[in-house]
């Protein structure tokens, strides 16, 4: 980092300043927490894509071109030309191919009457076309420990980095999506494979309803011939370097949790989606004038909510497993701050920790 951070706890810090009284010289340590915050915020930084330590041609990465001989420069025209004359008209096909396959195979599948027959050709139609999606990012996929893959009536939980997460594990096995429900293309897509797998999708007044959400993921998981359901709990993108906090409601409705960490190589390409920067049409040419996708996905031994834990410890273990084995950084953060100030709730709770030092310590009263 561009600082070096002082973790000591705020009663030791202050401490060291003095013992009893309250003291002009305490601002001194709000004061550097707060320029840590703006030099070098462990939060917001988790929103920008991830930089490279140099710059190896291959990635889209680096902040500016900077000039270096006319050799590479030469290169990097060339690689302009063959990503976006040769590899992206070649990428669009194969996606729109993958669409249209996809549309029209689950509205057919969906036709037919429930039963094993239609789940073995909604399965062979949604690998079949994922794998085409794949295949026009030009993504290279690593899969480790399939012995632990998500098994039906469970739920398979995994970081976000890209909406592309999907795309990257339903390459490997089925699985019934939760979202909220879309208009445009998206909306056309969600509503062909519902017919055909059961995927859960809400409409926005009822993703604000919880205990609704709650119920509709409890019906699905009970019943152990559907699907493993797909959730990513942190709510948002995040760039490829850390896990920030799980939403608990995931862990809540019961059942075995499969965790999956997915970790994507940036030399070859940025899969990290910025909404805050760049639309979806924006984003998806990016990734398609890339070179490649490419990363790992770790299949992680199933997990089940022990009787001592509640749902927030539970989220917490499972999200340490998985940033153990994706190398990532683990954060206490809500992702939501990537839109959303900081709650006065947080800063009054430091306020009433350095009152309650003071309090013991005999300042006050």
């Amino acid at each position: 980092g561009i600082i070096v951070r002082d973790e000591t706890p705020m009663e030791k810090e202050i401490a060291r300043l003095h013992r009893v009284d309250f003291e002009f010289s305490d601002i001194f340590y709000f004061c550097r927490k707060g320029f840590e915050a703006i030099v070098e915020d462990e939060v917001t930084q988790r929103f920008s894509s991830e930089e490279l330590v140099s710059w190896n041609l291959l990635t889209r990465t680096n902040v500016n071109f900077h000039y270096i001989s006319l050799r590479l420069t030469i290169v990097w025209v060339i690689g302009v030309i063959v990503r976006y004359c040769f590899l992206l008209p070649l990428r669009f096909t194969l996606a729109a191919i993958g669409i249209v396959s996809m549309i029209v195979g689950t509205t057919m599948v969906g036709q037919l009457p429930n039963g094993s027959m239609k789940n073995y050709l909604s399965e062979v139609v949604h690998l079949t076309c994922s794998r085409i999606l794949v295949r026009a990012l030009s993504g290279t996929i690593h899969y480790h420990n399939k012995e632990n893959k998500p098994q039906k009536g469970g739920i398979c939980v995994a970081n976000h980095t890209s909406p592309i997460d999907a795309i990257i594990l339903t390459n490997d096995g089925c699985y019934a999506m939760v979202g909220q429900v879309h208009g445009g293309l998206m909306g056309v897509i969600q509503r062909a494979t519902v017919k055909a797998c059961p995927h859960v999708w809400f409409e926005r007044s009822e993703m604000k309803d919880r205990h609704l959400v709650t119920k509709r993921l409890r019906e699905h998981v009970a019943d152990k011939s559907k699907l493993p359901i797909l959730i990513f709990p942190e709510g948002t993108c995040i760039n490829n370097t850390s896990v920030m906090m799980f939403k608990k409601g995931s862990f809540e409705i019961g059942g075995t949790i499969y965790p999956v960490a997915i970790k994507y190589d940036p030399r070859f390409g940025d899969a990290f989606w910025n909404s805050s920067k760049y639309n979806i049409v924006s984003y998806l040419l990016r990734i398609m004038t890339s070179w490649a996708i490419v990363c790992n996905v770790w299949y992680l031994p199933p997990m089940v909510r022990k009787e001592s834990e509640d749902a927030v410890q539970f989220a917490n273990r499972v999200k340490s497993a998985i940033a153990r084995q994706g190398g990532l950084t683990e954060l206490p953060w809500d992702g939501g701050l990537k839109r959303a100030k900081v709650k006065d709730t947080f800063k009054e709770e430091q306020q009433k920790n350095y009152s309650k030092m003071l309090v013991r310590n005999g300042s006050i009263g």
